[in-house]
């Protein structure tokens, strides 16, 4: 395997790059074998976590409540974000490194930015539900209407797409000769730049300010809204109050914190611009969260796991 990383790396296209190698990680056979095992591990029960709460909030009471909608909305965005990365990781760290054409990364790129971007601007939406449902219960369902639960969902999945199309068009744009290896587990952004010959200074800055507006304006929302949620709390009078008003935003807070953490970790403050770091980074980002984030909701929530006990009594008596 390793002659053929060579040769392939030797044989790059001066004028143009059509297919890339992405390296993924260069570790013995052994290992690989056990780090391939624990993340299809990983991947089904990811798939499995998400899939049952989608389940759940289509067929069960759960469906009549704004804040469990938007959870099926980020459930799904967390399958399809994962399944952009995991699959072809796989393949790369079965095969030790494997080859894809230079569109299918650019559409990997696309994909995994996209969902992302409505995973953020779903946690967004979901603290300003969890703000209407605490500062304005009386108004609460007025307010939070089938209508606006509609098209606060259709903007989430669709401006993502929309913004991520801008940096997909420059990328298109760049010629692609310097090199034809990635050294990372997938198609992320800076690695897919340094294939290109081109100046790239406008595209790097462009997406800088897209990722802005697809991380930290939801961020800076979430930001806002848990400042009033927590100024609405401390005036509760009785501690039972204060209890329970916090309980029905202490699953979305702790996502939050995991999902922001772990990107901030991954984007934001590499150590240095090692490449290996890099990919230990983006491991947490790309495949835990995806899973962490069901079992957060089900750990803290009592309806949740009234439901999976409703769904699992029903599911026994039919049999």
């Amino acid at each position: 395997m390793e002659s053929g990383f060579q040769q392939f790396s030797g044989t790059q296209n001066k004028s143009s790059v059509s297919k890339v190698f992405i390296v993924g990680f260069k570790i013995p056979f052994n290992y690989r074998l056990l780090l391939f095992n624990v993340f299809l591990i990983i991947y089904i029960l990811t798939l499995a976590c998400n899939l049952l709460i989608i389940f759940l909030m289509l067929f069960s009471e759960l469906s009549r409540s704004p804040m469990y909608v938007f959870l099926s909305n980020l459930s799904l965005s967390e399958v399809l974000f994962t399944s952009s990365i995991a699959p072809p990781m796989l393949h790369v760290i079965c095969r030790d490194g494997a080859t894809f054409p230079l569109v299918g990364c650019f559409i990997q790129f696309f994909l995994f930015g996209s969902f992302a971007g409505t995973e953020s601007f779903l946690l967004s939406v979901m603290s300003y539900d969890r703000l209407l449902a605490i500062c304005k219960p009386l108004n609460y369902r007025l307010i939070m209407n089938p209508r606006l639960c509609l098209s606060l969902i259709l903007v989430c999945w669709t401006l993502p797409f929309l913004i991520m199309s801008i940096p997909l068009s420059l990328l298109k744009t760049l010629n692609f000769c310097s090199s034809n290896i990635i050294d990372h587990f997938f198609c992320d952004f800076s690695p897919l730049l340094k294939l290109s010959c081109s100046d790239t200074s406008i595209v790097e800055m462009v997406v800088s300010l897209l990722s802005s507006s697809t991380t930290m304006l939801p961020f800076l929302t979430i930001v806002a809204s848990y400042g009033f949620i927590i100024q609405a709390i401390t005036r509760i009078s009785s501690a039972k109050g204060k209890k329970k008003a916090f309980s029905t935003c202490s699953s979305h807070l702790g996502v939050v914190s995991t999902f922001y953490a772990i990107m901030i970790m991954a984007y934001v403050v590499p150590p240095g611009h090692l490449l290996v770091a890099n990919k230990v980074l983006s491991l947490p980002y790309t495949v835990i969260t995806p899973l962490l984030n069901p079992f957060i909701y089900t750990l803290r929530n009592e309806e949740i796991k009234a439901a999976i006990r409703q769904t699992l009594t029903i599911s026994i008596r039919r049999i």
